[in-house]
């Protein structure tokens, strides 16, 4: 059976892989995004069903999403909330006020306003799955990530706290956890791209296998590294 899809953050990265992933599977796949022009293209290329142009920042962008989902499709079976970004990865000291409350309006807000956007719909299906991303810096430390990892970690765990939530109405929560990779991440906040073992598709096929667990199980958080990555201790 086709699922709707809506993953957040899939012009680039672990969004548009995993876009890409659900649509080889035959799902209806809606993409979202800041920049409408990446979008579109990422749509476009990939066969999804629907682009949405929004600032996940925002809560009325949410609000606008869900008409419009349950207006042309009456539901939404998986909501994938991908969108984040460093902002800026420097000491605390050396940050601004304004770098530190778009960190956490774009990797922690962003998530909440999705999650409580959504809930409506899939509380009255008594059916959904939704999948927060994470990082490991929510449970790893270096220097210049204080201020992302705090986010992060505040996904990790409002996702166990809003599964609590949802769980009397059949819907299933998941933080997936992924360690670094090459995605345009780093060089979008300066500090140089990397080159990681971690490719963008084995974080999509692992949302994509928490995604296809039959209804009766779940996974609470799953944490997935990229072998030559090196933490130690971890």
């Amino acid at each position: 059976m086709s699922r709707t899809v809506f993953i957040t953050g899939a012009s680039s990265g672990y969004g548009k892989a995993a876009a890409k992933r659900f649509k080889e599977n035959g799902d209806t796949v809606i993409m979202a995004a800041r920049n409408a022009e990446k979008l579109n293209s990422a749509c476009a290329e990939i066969g999804g069903d629907l682009s949405i142009p929004m600032d996940v920042t925002d809560p009325a962008s949410w609000d606008k999403a869900v008409e419009l989902i349950k207006e042309k499709y009456g539901r939404l079976d998986i909501l994938v909330n991908n969108a984040g970004g460093g902002i800026a990865i420097k000491d605390t000291a050396d940050q601004s006020v304004a770098d530190i409350d778009a960190a956490i309006k774009l990797n922690l807000n962003s998530v909440i306003y999705g999650c409580r956007a959504f809930a409506g719909m899939m509380k009255e299906a008594r059916a959904g799955t939704v999948v927060n991303i994470s990082s490991v810096c929510a449970r790893h430390c270096w220097p210049g990530w204080s201020v992302y990892a705090a986010a992060k970690a505040g996904v990790l765990n409002f996702s166990k706290g809003f599964y609590v939530e949802m769980q009397p109405y059949n819907v299933r929560v998941t933080c997936v956890v992924p360690a670094s990779a090459s995605t345009g991440f780093q060089s979008a906040c300066g500090i140089g791209e990397t080159n990681d073992t971690l490719q963008t598709e084995d974080v999509a096929d692992t949302i994509f296998y928490v995604c296809g667990l039959p209804q009766r199980a779940t996974v609470e958080d799953v944490t997935v590294w990229g072998i030559g990555q090196v933490v130690n201790p971890l």
